[in-house]
């Protein structure tokens, strides 16, 4: 039950990120899993997050280059 879960939720994210950004591959699917953990718990629980962030720098660093990139290619996808 559990592979299956798993499975199913990829399928998921996959159709989810070919739809955000118009295409998908490992690394933007990774880039998207990301980017919803980030912005969910950022929502949820933004002291726990601000925490994350001052503890590690260079990661919130990382996190924002994430974000913009997934940003720049749903705006590019979106002009076609």
């Amino acid at each position: 039950m559990e592979q299956k879960l798993q499975e199913q939720l990829d399928g998921l994210l996959e159709k989810y990120t070919e739809l955000l950004l118009g295409e998908t591959d490992a690394e933007l699917k990774e880039d998207v899993k990301q980017w919803i953990l980030y912005t969910h718990m950022a929502k949820s629980m933004p002291p726990l997050v601000r925490h994350w962030n001052e503890s590690y720098p260079d990661a919130k660093q990382g996190i924002k280059e994430v974000i913009q990139h997934i940003k720049e290619l749903n705006e590019e996808h979106r002009k076609k």
